[in-house]
């Protein structure tokens, strides 16, 4: 059986794809001056702002018919410009400005690698085995065995590995964002949640046409299968989908933004995003926006991205944006789990179970299935921040450094686990 990713970032694409578009970025509390410094710059006028639609749900379509659109809460516009406005808007930039910096609006890919469930049941049984027989002369020795975990009929792998099994809280009163490719509004497991939709993707409604975005749901909101086994955390958290990617898994970066507006706007307490490029270097625009997150009470959650052994990718090589790696049951850490980068902020904060993740899919496309993936990863240490949420009424960078403090020392380098792996509050006085 083929073991290609069934959502790779494409070898082809260029780690800086642009669609043509700028991201500008306005100095904090700066908005209305940058929008007039741009105007002046630029002849830029009227453009779609975000506050002027109903919930911050801005239409999409409206970018292309003004030439752009501003989202005041992250503090951010998306503009189209020509070479002459370009160079402009370059020489009014800067610290003492009010727009900090301009820079390509890029393109963001789904994160994540697919495997049948069979073919990783029975590799996970072999390798077992195997690891079995290494490791009993060990045990006999005094060497620690390191534990291994698998799914059985009450609880994913997953589940265990973080303690989320053994959890008292369910996220209630809790709004998790996921930001991807829509959801199966249809899931039978989901009936009866409370779900706010919205897609960000012009042309495509919420519906999940590719399966990424509903898994991730799944993981970090979702609850039992249709036998009783119990594959997600918060499972009474109110479920924000915001479609960002479209069904074939990709997504500008002005959509992604709109999501992130209308999650911060809508109150959402965490947002993960299993989404991300392999561009090294850090972008002004999303350090910002993570940064603005957490002071509004936002913590955002990102994967590091498969490209091991090339460094973590934006949007997730941020300051201030939660990176999250992979690792596998065995709690060893993948190749594929990209590691910490050079640049500052550029690294990997904490990991979780990102290798033979079952969790829910489209119906269509088979109700359940098994991925791996910093994308599968990723929504682990969502679900469990909005645990933390709910038991202390900790917020943003607070609940940042509770999931660090609180998280599974691992022997393995800090560049590919950062400070371990992510463990759920078990009572509501953790």
């Amino acid at each position: 059986m083929s073991e290609q990713p069934s959502f790779p970032i494409p070898e082809t694409a260029p780690a800086d794809e642009t669609t043509g578009r700028y991201i500008i970025t306005f100095r904090e509390d700066a908005v209305t001056e940058g929008l007039d410094l741009l105007s002046d710059q630029t002849g830029i006028r009227g453009l779609a702002n975000a506050a002027d639609f109903p919930d911050s749900a801005l239409d999409l379509g409206q970018i292309e018919a003004v030439g752009g659109a501003v989202f005041p809460t992250l503090g951010i516009a998306v503009v189209t410009l020509d070479e002459g406005g370009f160079s402009s808007v370059m020489t009014s930039a800067g610290e003492d400005s009010a727009i900090l910096a301009i820079e390509p609006e890029t393109i963001f890919y789904a994160i994540g690698e697919g495997l049948s469930v069979d073919y990783l049941q029975g590799y996970r049984d072999a390798v077992n085995h195997l690891y079995d027989k290494a490791t009993a002369s060990a045990g006999e020795t005094g060497t620690e065995k390191q534990e291994c975990f698998a799914d059985d009929t009450e609880f994913t792998w997953g589940l265990k590995a973080t303690k989320a099994m053994k959890s008292l809280l369910t996220g209630k009163d809790m709004k998790v964002a996921v930001l991807d490719t829509g959801m199966d509004l249809l899931h039978p497991d989901f009936a009866g949640r409370s779900i706010v939709s919205q897609s960000f993707v012009p042309g495509e409604e919420v519906q999940d046409g590719m399966g990424h975005g509903t898994h991730c749901i799944g993981t970090a909101c979702g609850f039992k299968d249709l036998n009783g086994r119990r594959y997600g955390v918060a499972y009474e958290s109110t479920i924000y989908v915001g479609k960002v990617l479209s069904n074939a898994g990709s997504g500008a970066s002005g959509w992604i933004l709109a999501g992130m507006e209308w999650a911060i706007v809508n109150g959402c307490q965490v947002i993960s995003m299993s989404l991300g490029n392999t561009n090294p270097k850090p972008s002004l625009a999303y350090e910002n926006v993570g940064r603005r997150a957490l002071k509004n009470g936002c913590l955002i959650v990102a994967a590091a991205g498969n490209h091991g052994p090339k460094p973590v990718g934006q949007p997730a090589n941020s300051e201030s944006i939660m990176a999250v790696g992979a690792v596998d049951s065995c709690l060893k850490a993948p190749d594929f789990s990209s590691p910490s980068g050079v640049f500052p902020g550029a690294k990997v904060d904490i990991a979780a179970p990102g290798v033979n993740v079952y969790s829910s899919v489209p119906v269509d496309k088979g109700r359940y299935d098994s991925f791996r993936g910093t994308s599968m990863a990723t929504p682990h240490v969502a679900g469990i921040a909005a645990l933390y949420a709910e038991s202390t009424g900790k917020r943003g960078a607070q609940l940042w450094k509770l999931l660090t403090a609180n998280s599974l020392a691992l022997r393995l380098p800090s560049a590919k686990v950062g400070s371990g792996l992510v463990q759920a509050p078990s009572t509501v006085d953790s």
